[in-house]
């Protein structure tokens, strides 16, 4: 039985790229699924109160353009306790209905950049998800080279701005820096979860997505372990994407990825 590493979304939005167990990997192209070798980071929350500082940081506000992040999101994210807390070995997040700096809701977006980042290998988390409409929660990790200094010109483009405090040399816009969205839910349509892959010439409406339904239940119920093995095979990328561990129903090849969604029970 698991009670580590677990996360329950209360009424939430959105989480960011965060990272729990995390494993280095074989690159053997003879193989199907990415071969765990080594634990190199796990986060079991077993410290009441805030998260652990030296794993993770928030994103706090509506985003570097004020604009809900890009995807017009009606909170503002904060690091309060009322919306991220470590309790009794769970990590819960929620998101509540008040006016506060403008917005209508608060919720918490958490992250590891630059406390924590790797590439390749198995990323996985327990997650209770929440139910209702309009919530959006998301397990998802961000190329570690976003800029998040932006800026609009005069024509309303984005763009990195160097002359912001927290501006970095060689960082790039969004879908250049990549995204995968491990797991993706909305609250209503309890029983279907999504993981989907975004980058140059393939995001947004764009981006290689694999959708999964729950067989008689629904993932508001009980906590469910999300993932992903990611992996890279001669000239191909490998990115399986799996709920449990089951082995994988279906694999297709897009854009140079191979992608597995795993059946969850």
């Amino acid at each position: 039985m698991y009670k580590n590493n677990n996360i329950v979304m209360k009424s939430f939005f959105l989480i960011p790229g965060v990272f729990f167990v995390m494993f280095s990997c074989s690159t053997d192209e003879k193989q199907k699924v990415v071969t765990k070798t080594q634990l190199v980071m796990s986060e079991d929350f077993n410290t009441n109160g805030a998260p652990d500082p030296l794993i993770w940081s928030f994103d706090e506000g509506r985003g570097p353009l004020n604009d809900g992040w890009g995807n017009r999101e009606m909170q503002f994210y904060t690091k309060r306790p009322e919306n991220a807390v470590v309790k009794d070995g769970y990590l819960i997040i929620t998101a509540v209905k008040e006016d506060y700096e403008g917005a209508s809701y608060t919720s918490a977006r958490l992250k590891t950049r630059n406390l924590f980042e790797k590439k390749y290998g198995r990323f996985e988390a327990r997650i209770k998800m929440p139910l209702g409409k309009g919530l959006f929660p998301a397990f998802w990790m961000l190329g570690s080279n976003f800029c998040e200094a932006q800026s609009l010109d005069n024509n309303k483009n984005v763009f990195c701005d160097s002359t912001k405090p927290n501006y970095e040399e060689g960082n790039v816009l969004w879908p250049n820096c990549g995204e995968i969205d491990i797991m993706e839910y909305i609250g209503s349509k309890p029983t279907q979860v999504f993981g989907t892959v975004h980058g140059p010439g393939y995001s947004a409406g764009e981006g290689i997505s694999k959708k999964y339904t729950l067989p008689n239940d629904r993932f508001d119920n009980d906590f469910h372990i999300f993932g992903i093995e990611w992996g890279k095979i001669i000239s191909t990328g490998m990115l399986m994407m799996f709920c449990i561990t089951k082995l994988p129903q279906k694999m297709l090849k897009e854009n140079g990825f191979l992608i597995s969604l795993f059946i969850c029970y």
